[in-house]
Formats: structure tokens, C-alpha cells, sequence
């Protein structure tokens, strides 16, 4: 088993005396022994500071809101901590200010990310650490796996002007980063080097490990995130989210699941399966979601079955679905047009993507000329991406 940055700091949570910190964290940041950290640091009594405030990203600190639903501010039951939130009901709260950290000297970082540059908790990491760190504050990340691994990288870089919070980063859909890896990318970027944050690295986590290797319990980082089968389909199966499909919200077995009431399974299966998509297959299926998109009506869809996970390329097989889907049946098509995590002036698409590319080369319906050479022009933003982040690694790109 390895040990996460968490368990390393409660080894010697003397380090913790004097200080007044606030923690952001939320459910998954928990121990080895399954004990949630808020609760583990303020059992260490006399041996270190318990918080003095906790703040909760997207979903809230215990990962009880459904994406894009503000989480409120309030009072820990069991610490009596005022814990803040940094996602409220517009773009502003995503950022907080200085002001947030006042009466603090340490901000403690724990969350655990999935490996895809959508999810929001990177970007609420990296905002916090600069807020704190202009109010005075050292920055501590105790640092996770990724539960894709560390080695594969896939996908585009963002074009700029299509930045937000699920493309906050310069970053491939797939990245291979820790999250401390994340933030000390960041930083560097930044200009930061120099700046006082301390990444608590893992013990014993090469880049190759899967999650069941780590013997780490999974404990869902929000809310439709409940299994690192989940995780490993989420790059793909997040773009669904820009479309009227259902991703499976709703369901056991969300971003596993895509469908419609109008699709044929049959035939989007076979369409699929003609593709040639490595490590995958899709089975036609039945669902009925009961919240969120088609909530309460049966869905026709397939279900995702990934058959060899190194092999697997789960943002091309979303891409790859999206497009199938649309080919079936282009008059009953649609892309999301609501904002999409506060921003309204661009398709959700495009903000997930990192450009227009995508979407453009799915309506000119031109698989061979456009989309396929979309998804080659990847290669040369992965080899640029891999040569960047060579200098930030905290973990070997060699074999364990």
C-alpha cells in the first residue's frame, strides 16, 4: 500500500502546532484507515492545531450538490468549523479573494482529482493556493493518485479564448499529472518557484499503478463519480454533457451510459463497434434516469465496457460517440446550448474541447477529412505537453 500525502503528515502532525490553517478538502480526502481528514487532524489533540476553517469545492465539502448547483456555506457538525464554499451561484465565487485566508498562515490542500481537465477541483486547488499565497499563506498539497495512472496522455491542448473552469489549464484531457504535479505546473507558469508551497508527495505510488494496486479505499469524489470505472471513462463521457444525450446522470452507472429515447441500441452498437475503438465495447442497453436529462423516460444507448485499460483511449472514444450518435439520426441531434458553468457566450462543446474543432468536424459530417484529422493533430500537443511537464514530475517516468 502505498502512503498519500495525508498519512505522511499525520506520521508527524507536530509540524500542524501553532498554526492557524484552513483546510480545503472535501469526502475522498480521507486516510489510509478510511477516516475523513478534518475529523483525523482534530482527534490529534496536543499534538498539533486542529483547522480553524474548512473550504469545500464544487459539490461541497461533503459532495452532496449535483454539478452546477451552488454549495452552501456553513458550520461542521461534528468539529463546529465554519467551513466556506468556493463554487456560489456565479463565476466570482469561483476565485476567492485574499480576504478568504485573513487570520490564517497555512492553507492545507487535499483533494482528490480524477486525471481529466474538466474537473474542477484542479482549478479550485490552484485558485485557492494563489489567494492564500497572496494573503501571506503557505501552501501544503498532500498529494493522491491519479486513478488513471501517470503515463498516458490524450488529447488537445485548448486554443486560447476558450478558457473556463473545465478548461481553467493549458492542459491535454487526459494529463498523467498528481494533483501536486498540477499545481507545481501551475506555478511554474506562474513564476512561482520561489513562492512558499510544499507538495507532500506520496510513498511507494509509481506512475504505471492502477487503483486497486494502491490498496487505497475509493471513495467518491462527487457525486457521480462513484467508482474508478467511472474515472477511467469520465474524459470521454464528460463531452456528453455538451449534447441533449443523457451521460447517464441519474443512474448507478453515470458517463458509463449514453443514450436517448429516440436512439436505436442495436444500431448504435454496431456503428460503434465498427469504429475499430481500442479496449472497449459498447453493449446495447436500456436505462431510465431519474434526475437530470430524460429523468423518468426510458433511454436507448449503449453501456461502455472497457476491456483493456492501457489500451483504452477514452477521450477519442467519446469523440467517437458523439459522432456516431449524430450519424444516426442528425435531425433529432442536438448540442447544449444553456451556460455551462457560467459561461453563456460559447457551446459547451467548445469549452470542453478547447476549441470549435470539434464540434465544426462533427457537423461538416466529414469523418475521413475533418474529424479524423482533428483527432491526429492530438499527437503534437501530447509530445508537447510530455516534453513540458518533464521538469515538474515528482514521480518517476520510469519503470517502477
Amino acid at each position: 500500500m502505498i502512503r498519500t500525502g495525508l498519512d505522511r503528515l499525520l506520521a508527524d502532525p507536530s509540524v500542524l502546532g501553532g498554526r492557524h490553517y484552513g483546510l480545503l478538502g472535501h469526502g475522498a480526502s480521507i486516510t489510509a484507515d478510511a477516516r475523513p481528514i478534518h475529523l483525523a487532524l482534530a482527534a490529534l489533540a496536543g499534538l498539533s492545531s486542529p483547522p480553524s476553517v474548512l473550504f469545500g469545492p464544487e459539490h461541497g465539502w461533503y459532495g452532496v450538490e449535483q454539478d452546477m448547483v451552488a454549495a452552501e456555506s456553513g458550520i461542521d457538525p461534528w468539529t463546529g468549523v465554519p467551513i466556506v464554499s468556493l463554487y456560489g451561484d456565479s463565476e466570482e465565487t469561483l476565485r476567492p479573494s485574499p480576504d478568504a485566508f485573513r487570520g490564517l498562515d497555512l492553507l492545507v490542500i487535499d483533494l482528490q482529482d480524477v486525471g481529466s481537465r474538466y474537473y474542477t477541483y484542479a482549478a479550485t486547488a490552484v485558485w485557492a493556493a494563489e489567494a492564500a499565497l497572496a494573503a501571506g499563506c503557505e501552501v501544503w498539497v498532500l498529494d493522491r493518485p491519479n486513478p488513471l495512472g501517470g503515463e498516458l496522455v490524450e488529447g488537445d491542448l485548448p486554443r486560447p479564448g476558450h478558457e473556463s473552469f473545465v478548461s481553467a489549464f493549458h492542459l491535454p484531457v487526459r494529463h498523467g499529472l498528481t494533483l501536486g504535479e498540477l499545481v507545481l505546473l501551475e506555478g511554474h507558469r506562474r513564476g512561482m518557484d520561489d513562492s512558499p508551497v510544499r507538495i507532500w508527495e506520496m510513498e511507494g505510488w509509481h506512475r504505471g499503478m492502477t487503483w486497486s494496486e494502491t490498496g487505497l479505499p475509493w471513495i467518491a469524489p462527487s457525486p457521480n463519480m462513484p467508482t474508478t470505472a467511472t474515472a477511467l471513462v469520465y474524459p470521454g463521457g464528460c463531452l456528453v454533457e455538451a449534447t441533449r444525450l443523457s451521460e447517464g446522470r441519474g443512474t448507478t452507472r453515470p458517463f458509463q451510459l449514453t443514450g436517448a429515447p429516440h436512439l436505436d441500441p442495436q444500431a448504435l452498437a454496431t456503428a460503434l463497434a465498427g469504429r475499430g475503438l481500442p479496449g472497449v465495447t459498447f453493449v446495447p442497453t436500456w436505462f431510465r434516469p431519474q434526475f437530470q436529462k430524460h429523468a423518468k423516460q426510458v433511454c436507448g444507448g449503449v453501456e461502455l465496457v472497457v476491456t483493456d485499460p492501457r489500451a483504452f483511449q477514452p477521450y477519442r472514444t467519446g469523440v467517437e460517440l458523439i459522432d456516431a450518435v449524430r450519424r444516426l439520426d442528425p435531425e433529432r441531434f442536438e448540442w447544449r446550448h444553456e451556460p455551462y458553468e457560467f459561461v453563456s457566450d460559447q457551446p459547451a462543446i467548445d469549452l470542453l474541447t478547447g476549441g470549435p474543432e470539434c464540434r465544426t468536424a462533427i457537423e461538416s459530417g466529414d469523418r475521413g477529412g475533418g474529424l479524423a484529422d482533428w483527432i491526429a493533430s492530438w499527437s503534437q500537443d501530447e509530445q508537447a505537453f510530455r516534453e513540458e511537464r518533464r521538469d515538474i514530475l515528482l514521480y518517476s517516468e520510469e519503470p517502477a
